[in-house]
Formats: structure tokens, C-alpha cells, sequence
């Protein structure tokens, strides 16, 4: 089936048929794509660092609390957009932050979580942090 002759067709660039222009005439004014698919190497993920941001904020957070499950819902939106926003700010523009916070009563129960994602290897990463308190040890223990 022939295209129309001013049809546009894109597979990464857009072209038109009907442009008769050599390749010079058609590009002039028009910036080259620079869109990044990769983070520069300063910002890439680094596990380490952004544990260290996590339990600052669990620690600021969490040091004196006490367990309500009323208040638990809120309290763990609250912690995982504090996280989220630290991140921002430490520059890791280029990635998008899943946090996922669980906060329950320490019993003597374990607990086991898992997730399961497509990443890719070279540019991917998770970390992750755990965060007892005394306080909610001692109401616990009472």
C-alpha cells in the first residue's frame, strides 16, 4: 500500500517523504537528540551512600516512637516520601525510587519480604535498611 505524500513515518527519527531538501537544508536550526539513557558515572546509584540517607532518616524519624497501629499507615507514607525526598536532593535525577517501608511490633516473629522487578544490570541497584527501636522494645516488653 503506497503512504500518502506528506505522511510522516518515526522509528526513532521522524522523517517526511515529501521533504525534497538536501540532508544540510533539512536539519539547520534543529538540535540533535539529547536524551539520556544512562546516568553520567558521578550519578550513578550507589547502595552504600543512600543507606546511610535511609537511616538517618529512620533515626531522626523513629528514635523515640512508640507503636500505635493506628498510626502506622500514615507514619510509613510519611517516612517513604521523607526518603524519597532525601533522595532527590542527593542528586540521583535520573532513577526512579520505589520505597517500600514496613513497620511492625517487634514479638519475636520473623519476617520475610521479597520483590521481584525487570532491571538492568549496569544501571539498577537496590538497598536496604533495618531499624529496631528501644523504646517500642521496652512498651513490647512490658
Amino acid at each position: 500500500m503506497a503512504a500518502p505524500r506528506d505522511a510522516s513515518f518515526s522509528a526513532g527519527v521522524s522523517f517526511s517523504v515529501a521533504d525534497s531538501l538536501p540532508e544540510t537544508e533539512k536539519n539547520a536550526g534543529e538540535s540533535e537528540n539529547t536524551y539520556i539513557l544512562r546516568p553520567i558515572f558521578q550519578q550513578r546509584f550507589r547502595p552504600s551512600v543512600v543507606k546511610d540517607c535511609i537511616h538517618a532518616v529512620l533515626k531522626e524519624e523513629l528514635a523515640n516512637a512508640e507503636y500505635s497501629p493506628e498510626e502506622t499507615p500514615q507514619l510509613t507514607k510519611h517516612l517513604s516520601e521523607s526518603i524519597k525526598d532525601k533522595l532527590k536532593e542527593m542528586g540521583f535525577d535520573r532513577y526512579k525510587m520505589v520505597v517500600q517501608v514496613v513497620i511492625g511490633e517487634q514479638r519475636g516473629e520473623g519476617v520475610f519480604m521479597a520483590a521481584r522487578c525487570f532491571w538492568d544490570a549496569d544501571t539498577d541497584n537496590y538497598t536496604h535498611d533495618v531499624f529496631m527501636n528501644i523504646a517500642i522494645n521496652k512498651k513490647i516488653n512490658q
